[in-house]
């Protein structure tokens, strides 16, 4: 009989990885992979948008990395990570450099191009902090189910960029942590205002960073709500097949 094992930390159930380059139309090669379940197609797709890389945000950021060791196993769902311009993880370095959340558009395009042309299904953007605001900023006329945005300090997207949204068939939500560093929930409410239909989630207790596996969990499961529901909530054990 196959133990149990405890979900937490950086446990890493079972997935396909492929690592993958994506080419911009600028001209760069960015470095990512994709993480599939195994043995079965996806439902849907994450693609997913790294934190401030000058401030040491990249394609392995602990939730973007669990998102990966646990969705595709769990939930069916295939996790598209990368390294936008500049950016440098033990995943490798993507050419070109820190644009400053403009020339990312064509990242963010990239990726998208990408999932479509390994027709992903119902594909969805992350974005956390520094990948929020790509996501608002580029994410409103694309081919995508919604985009969930964690921890957006909304600096660099500004209200012509949130009113792309308004009246917008994508799904947009916000989870926001009671002691964010930039933007809290009340404070997200009122500056997200402008867009009647997104939902804003505050988290008790949470910080920008989602440190820790209460957070971490939170956090999947809110994803997982929206992107799979049959498969939320999120089990906090698993149990190997038996061979």
């Amino acid at each position: 009989m196959s133990a149990e094992i405890s979900i937490r930390s950086s446990v890493e159930l079972p997935v396909q990885r492929e690592a993958i380059d994506l080419h911009t139309a600028d001209g760069l090669k960015l470095v990512g992979e994709l993480a599939t379940p195994i043995g079965k197609p996806p439902v849907a797709t994450l693609i997913t948008l790294h934190p401030l890389p000058t401030h040491g945000g990249f394609m392995d950021s602990h939730i973007l990395r669990k998102a990966s060791n646990r969705l595709p196993e769990l939930a069916e769902i295939a996790v598209l990570r990368f390294n936008t311009r500049g950016t440098e993880s033990p995943h490798g370095k993507s050419q070109g450099s820190f644009g400053e959340g403009v020339t990312e558009q064509h990242d963010v395009e990239a990726a998208i191009e990408f999932a479509k042309s390994r027709n992903l299904p119902n594909l969805w953007l992350v974005g956390w902090s520094f990948g929020t605001e790509l996501a608002l900023k580029y994410g409103h006329d694309k081919d995508i189910v919604g985009a969930i945005l964690l921890s957006p300090p909304l600096h660099r997207a500004n209200d012509d960029d949130l009113d792309q949204w308004a009246g917008n068939h994508r799904n947009l939500i916000a989870l926001v942590p009671e002691h964010d560093d930039y933007l809290r929930p009340d404070q997200a409410r009122e500056r997200f205002s402008r867009i009647p239909h997104i939902d804003i989630v505050g988290v008790d207790g949470a910080k920008h960073l989602w440190v820790g596996e209460n957070a971490t969990k939170r956090v999947l499961d809110e994803i997982v709500l929206r992107v799979n529901p049959s498969r939320y909530p999120l089990p906090d054990s698993w149990t190997p097949a038996s061979a």
